[in-house]
């Protein structure tokens, strides 16, 4: 049994200091019904809780850590970078060498804004969606998360496809009432709300690969026919990749699938474990950004130079140009996440439980469902308590996933083939345990 003994005492004292013990939700381990590790330190692909106990992590603190924990590379920047001062609030050079970089990628953004969290760089691009467009509608998908300011915190109303409800105490009606929440992957429902108001909505926002109901991939052609869509009611498309962005493909979900929306939100990996975001998009819509246009954002850390140097480190270390011979970064992590999850579904098979594998380049998850899982509605019927088992039994062996069946994991380039076999191999235990349950 895992001893968590100074974690548990530990979370005692944070209950009584912090809402639930924690500073975010999910970290509550609430879910999976038990007592959070807390963490120590990291190195690589392994954390290390404060009672000793070690593991491989495959939640890289939400997927930032593409490169691992405490790169040697990302950890020197940031010592030199320290020593020169922590924060100026003023202009850079390495915050234009960071946006460069980005947009080297990322063609579709023509200007960027680096902003502090994923959640201020949605609110900041719907903000500017709507003063472009000078209209007041959004269209966002259920099961889709972009962050908790108030327009996106909605519950879809009564009906296929309405306009949105507060899902949460102090959201006002009618914040909400401007919001319109659709099914995820259906077609229909988005040519439905876009031919009965399609003149009303400034944009349309989607998570490409949806991150945060479990990994969920769009359909053939979906992404498509929301470009179509907005392009042809005068809407703007807005690809939050905060979570899919250098992960689903280096160029992200928009280079995988071949689509170029207006505008794109980024987070995660371009703080390299820092907290940094970004909005940018096309040229025109980014100068209505003061102080070159009327609509107003600011942050007094945004562009912080710690940030923007674990940023721009981590994102040089991806981009480098591969050995002769070899795969680039990107396609090393997809195929090693690839055996990983191949690894799964033959130990599944062997137990008799069936799961959903999916897969988006380093990104990856399953669910414990009969059934192709395509939407928030699918997922949500996945069996939660065979989640529980499979995860307290992998837990115990040292492996450190994600305690919500609606989130996603995330592979590194720290993790070794050996760490690859030996998660295979507590999944076979974990396996086991599922199909043990209710005999």
């Amino acid at each position: 049994m895992l001893n968590l003994e100074k974690s548990a005492a530990a979370f005692a004292e944070a209950k009584t200091l912090m809402p639930g013990g924690v500073n975010s939700p999910v970290r509550s381990y609430a879910s999976v019904g038990s007592t959070p590790p807390f963490i120590g330190r990291a190195e690589g692909s392994k954390i290390y809780d404060i009672d000793g106990n070690g593991y491989i992590d495959y939640v890289g603190s939400w997927g930032p850590m593409v490169v691992g924990h405490a790169h040697p590379r990302v950890v020197k920047a940031l010592q030199e970078a320290a020593a020169r001062g922590t924060s100026y609030g003023a202009p850079t050079l390495i915050e234009s060498e960071l946006a460069k970089l980005i947009m080297q990628v990322y063609p579709s953004m023509e200007r960027i804004r680096m902003v502090n969290s994923g959640t201020e760089a949605t609110m900041s691009a719907l903000r500017l969606a709507r003063g472009y467009t000078g209209r007041e509608k959004i269209v966002k998908f259920i099961g889709c998360y972009h962050g908790h300011s108030d327009s996106l915190l909605v519950n879809a109303g009564s009906g296929m496809a309405t306009f949105g409800t507060p899902s949460s105490p102090g959201v006002t009606r009618g914040t909400a009432a401007d919001t319109i929440a659709v099914p995820y992957n259906d077609e229909a429902a988005i040519e439905s709300v876009m031919e009965r108001c399609g003149s009303e909505v400034a944009a349309v926002i989607v998570e490409p690969v949806a991150g945060n109901m479990g990994l969920v991939l769009p359909r053939q052609g979906y992404l498509r026919r929301l470009r179509e869509l907005t392009e042809e009611h005068g809407a703007l498309l807005i690809f939050d990749e905060v979570m899919c962005g250098f992960r689903a493909s280096l160029g992200g979900a928009q280079a995988a699938y071949g689509i170029t929306p207006d505008l794109t939100c980024l987070g995660k990996i371009i703080g390299g474990g820092l907290p940094v975001a970004a909005y940018g998009g096309r040229r025109d819509i980014m100068q209505r950004i003061s102080p070159e246009g009327p609509v107003y954002q600011a942050g007094t850390l945004s562009g912080n130079p710690l940030a923007m140097t674990a940023g721009l480190e981590t994102l040089r270390i991806i981009t480098e140009e591969p050995e002769e011979g070899e795969a680039d970064y990107s396609r090393q992590l997809t195929i090693r996440t690839k055996k990983l999850l191949l690894g799964w579904q033959e130990k599944a098979k062997k137990a008799g439980v069936v799961i959903q594998a999916h897969q988006a380049g380093s990104m990856f998850g399953i669910f414990f469902h009969e059934h192709e899982v395509w939407n928030y509605d699918d997922a949500s019927a996945s069996d939660q308590e065979a989640f529980k088992v499979w995860f307290h039994a992998m837990l115990e062996q040292g492996i450190y996933l994600a305690p919500s069946q609606f989130e996603t994991l995330f592979l590194s380039g720290a993790h070794t083939d050996e760490d690859v076999e030996r998660t295979i191999e507590a999944a076979e235990q974990g396996f086991k345990a599922v199909a043990e349950m209710g005999k």
